[in-house]
């Protein structure tokens, strides 16, 4: 039995998720431009994500875990590695490659000496307190006898104007040339923006790909690739001061035209958009009404008397404008949509 379209779906612009990562590639300068895939491509799906952009040019891709790079095993990026490095229910695994850890402590660091593991990257950590080995470690001689692709660390503010930055910069730039390291690499999405000093030989964007403006460079270049849309289950007419949903936290103060769409907040929109987030019919503007439920939401469509039962309606989705809405970060508005939409490239 054939199952039917769902009845929300994403509508990916491919052409857009390219454009940004050239011009990422393009303020990177001499740096190679490579990409975050992790969560499945910050939920556009990164199958098709690393397919799009290996068609671009791009040989470095980057996921969290083992069980996502086995999920790309067979379409053979040229550089894959995991960033959460290799516990040894990984080993097996990791042994048999093609793809590579990012080796985050000394525990790991033994574990792949000891088993014969080949090349590797190392993560160090400059100040985030998070993964990586420490910056007197990597000098120390803890890695000595590892083959490294690149040695890497991870910028925690990236997105603000703060020393911290340059302290993190610093400190691995004092590692150039005391590992056995090809590469050295630091700055992310934001990180980018930061100049040149940031790039070292590999920079390693993700939000930024998939529509995220996190500074003003960002602003100039890089496109919305995320819009989600939700069929209308039922059409209605709600009179003057009967309420909409749970709790009834909205009262028509006249008679309303009003949408009933198939998503919610099981799907990833959020009860956060309750009452202040929006849809559109082309350029007509549609508010979202009362509370988000878990699988339905209420639009206002007296602006759209054409609609109806079986017509799509787009969410009101820009990250950066949403995530100011909302309070949500533009991280999870897209790593949070969920498995139930269609996920359809353009």
């Amino acid at each position: 039995m054939t199952i039917p379209p769902a009845p929300l779906r994403l509508s990916l612009d491919g052409d857009a998720l390219v454009a940004n990562w050239r011009a990422l590639d393009a303020m990177s300068g001499s740096a190679a431009c490579g990409a975050a895939v992790k969560a499945d491509g910050y939920g556009l799906g990164a199958r098709d994500v690393v397919r799009r952009l290996s068609r671009a040019g791009c040989r470095d891709f980057f996921v969290a875990t083992w069980a996502e790079a086995a999920t790309l095993g067979d379409i053979a990026p040229a550089s894959l590695s995991v960033l959460h490095g290799v516990r040894a229910e990984d080993m097996d695994l990791a042994l048999a490659g093609p793809a590579r850890p990012v080796l985050a402590s000394a525990e790991q660091v033994r574990r792949w000496r000891e088993a014969g593991g080949g090349v590797c990257d190392v993560m160090v950590d400059t100040g985030m307190n998070r993964l990586g080995i420490s910056v007197e470690d990597a000098a120390s001689g803890l890695l000595d006898g590892l083959t490294i692709d690149t040695l890497m660390s991870h910028l925690a503010c990236a997105d603000e104007d703060v020393s911290m930055n340059a302290r993190q910069r610093d400190a691995l730039a004092g590692l150039r040339g005391r590992t056995a390291a090809r590469r050295m690499s630091l700055a992310n999405s934001a990180g980018i923006a930061l100049g040149g000093d940031y790039h070292f030989d590999l920079t390693r964007p993700g939000i930024a790909l998939y529509g995220g403006v996190q500074c003003a460079a960002h602003a100039v270049h890089i496109r919305q690739v995320v819009f989600p849309q939700a069929q209308i289950l039922q059409r209605r007419h709600v009179k003057a001061g009967e309420t909409v949903g749970y709790n009834a936290t909205w009262t028509a103060p006249a008679d309303t035209q009003v949408a009933i769409l198939n998503i919610g907040y099981a799907d990833g929109y959020l009860r956060c958009f309750s009452g202040k987030g929006g849809a559109h019919s082309g350029d007509r503007k549609l508010p979202v009404l009362g509370r988000v439920s878990m699988d339905l939401l209420a639009v206002g469509v007296d602006a759209a008397a054409e609609l109806a039962e079986g017509d799509w309606i787009g969410l009101d989705y820009a990250l950066p404008e949403t995530a100011m809405l909302t309070g949500l970060s533009q991280y999870e508005l897209l790593t949070g949509l969920g498995q139930r939409f269609d996920r359809v490239w353009m």
